[in-house]
């Protein structure tokens, strides 16, 4: 249920915190007063609509906070997937608007707008002034026979959506190998060259950097022998100054004195040890030039070779692997095509098989919807009745799509008989906006058996009726709030005089400002209202006896409940 909402500078509401209770709270008010700004400030805390409309000229910051009590697993399932912390059964939304930004959160962690809207929509179902429109349209009507059909229906639309989706790509794969014939032959010859172009090139992985190296060393070679030359004559120059000459000298002149001290034998060892490495170095440079080889063709064959492959790279791949494995794909893909009629078939059974089994799936919604249909048939009829649809009759029109959808292939309109000899005719053709929204209101009555929503807000739903019908509509919001917390907007004091909370939205001057302000009536005060909505401009003493009169008989009404 909701448990409280605080508003911040919205529209006429400079700040207010009302506290509701469960069962049927209903608000009243001169019209004009502000009580649309309560609902549109509960829309835009939970995404449904924008501060753009309520925020007042020069207000730094706006604000809507929503305090929710719920022990719905189903919402705590979805807290925890959004990794939002359960505080023990309450939630709190809150949506802040300061500097052109606005900032939503659930139980303090910054949210999505799409979070809010996911997470409340198993919280609260507002039933705005002209959501009864929305039974004009037939995919409403499905809706409504899918919700009621509840957790049986779920596995095997979310198993329809899958063989839908698998079905039109097999059909799209169908059409697209159906193509032109001659597209199909220049894809042939183009794939063809590409692969031979690639076979061609006899690639091995790894070869590239092999060839890099190479090409570094040839293009490299003049400067390299210049150097080891250098190095050569240094260390080994067959002369009395090279490296290798002065530390054989040096080696013999310590070796002389060596074993007259400890110190200086160990340090001849070093130099013996200097000049075996040094021996050793010059051996390898000389094998090294030796064997160092160069001529232009193997320069030649090198570069070449790097040029087919980096062009080829260019192409296919920035690697001989990602060119290797593109060849491959479009070896696939060739055989496909050379392969065409074979691949053609393939084709058409997968589209075959995918096509019974997304038809399979569709006879099976079809069945629980009928079903659905038939058991909400009759809690609706009586639900209508209820609410003074005498001579109601009522029926769920089914009809099969050309073609399967990811919804199935049932097409759903509700028709309506409201008087006796009229026939079944489509309810968007029949109904009148005060009529609709009686039909609204018995079909969310029923429906609300099935979810686990704790609140429900209805705003003005009782546009275009008076009477012995307003009487219906009171009881009949009165017995939906046995179950769960109703907030209704009301003009009418037969639905008012229902209320187990009643507020008073009033607007007043203050500072030659107008300003809306809202508070629950005590007793003695709910009978003032109920007279002020009966007589109007003048509330006699008869009037308010009648009002006295009516708020007993509701009461005594709901203690039968």
């Amino acid at each position: 249920m909701l448990r409280s909402i605080h508003v911040t500078n919205m529209a006429l509401i400079e700040e207010e915190n009302i506290e509701f209770d469960g069962g049927l709270n209903i608000l009243t008010g001169e019209t004009g007063a502000g009580k649309s700004i309560l609902i549109g400030s509960i829309g835009v805390a939970l995404g449904s609509g924008t501060f753009r409309d309520f925020v007042p000229e020069n207000a730094d910051r706006s604000s809507v906070e929503l305090v929710f009590e719920t022990d719905s697993q189903k919402v705590r399932d979805k807290l925890e997937e959004h990794d939002i912390p359960d505080m023990d059964g309450q939630i709190i939304i809150s949506r802040t608007f300061r500097k052109g930004r606005s900032v939503s959160r659930i139980n303090g962690e910054v949210v999505p707008i799409g979070s809010v809207r996911e997470i409340s929509s198993d919280l609260i179902d507002i039933h705005g002034q002209h959501e009864h429109q929305s039974l004009l349209y037939p995919r409403y009507h499905l809706q409504l026979v899918d919700d009621f059909a509840g957790d049986e229906i779920l596995p095997e639309k979310e198993k329809c959506r899958e063989a839908y989706k698998a079905y039109t790509e097999a059909s799209g794969r169908l059409r697209e190998a159906m193509a032109d014939e001659r597209e199909r032959a220049k894809k042939i010859d183009f794939i063809t060259f590409e692969v031979n172009e690639i076979d061609a090139a006899d690639l091995t992985p790894g070869e590239d950097e092999q060839l890099e190296s190479r090409f570094r060393l040839l293009s490299n070679a003049q400067k390299i022998m210049e150097a080891l030359s250098a190095v050569q004559m240094l260390t080994d120059g067959d002369g009395e100054s090279d490296a290798s000459s002065q530390i054989s000298r040096a080696s013999r002149e310590l070796s002389q004195v060596a074993r007259y001290d400890e110190d200086l034998s160990q340090l001849s060892d070093t130099l013996a040890d200097c000049e075996s490495m040094m021996n050793d170095f010059t051996r390898s440079l000389s094998d090294y030039i030796d064997d160092f080889s160069y001529n232009d063709q193997e320069f030649s064959e090198v570069s070449g070779r790097l040029d087919l492959i980096n062009r080829l790279k260019t192409k296919y791949g920035k690697s001989i692997e990602e060119i290797l494995a593109y060849r491959d794909r479009r070896q696939e893909e060739l055989d496909r095509l050379t392969n065409f009629d074979q691949y053609v078939e393939g084709l058409k059974k997968a589209k075959e098989k995918s096509g019974k089994e997304l038809e399979g799936i569709c006879s099976r919604i079809t069945k629980i919807r009928r079903k659905s249909a038939e058991s909400l048939t009759g809690l609706i009829v009586q639900s209508l009745k209820d609410l003074n649809f005498l001579d109601v009759r009522f029926e769920v029109r089914f009809e099969a799509l050309k073609e399967p959808s990811e919804n199935g292939m049932d097409e759903v309109s509700f028709l309506i008989s409201m008087n006796p000899g009229q026939p079944m005719r489509p309810l968007q053709n029949v109904a009148s906006g005060g009529e609709l929204s009686r039909i609204m209101l018995g079909i969310k009555t029923v429906m609300a058996k099935k979810d686990e929503i704790g609140c429900m807000i209805f705003d003005e739903i009782d546009t275009g009726i008076s009477g012995r019908t307003a009487q219906k509509v009171s009881e009949k919001m009165a017995q939906l709030s046995r179950d769960r917390q109703v907030i209704a907007i009301t003009h009418l004091a037969q639905i008012a005089s229902m209320a187990d909370a009643h507020y008073l939205i009033e607007k007043r001057s203050l500072d030659g400002k107008a300003h809306t302000g809202i508070r629950r009536l005590k007793e003695d005060e709910i009978t003032d209202e109920l007279a002020r909505i009966l007589g109007g401009v003048e509330v006699t003493d008869a009037v308010r006896d009648a009002a006295s009169e009516m708020k007993k008989m509701a009461d005594d009404l709901k203690a039968g409940f």
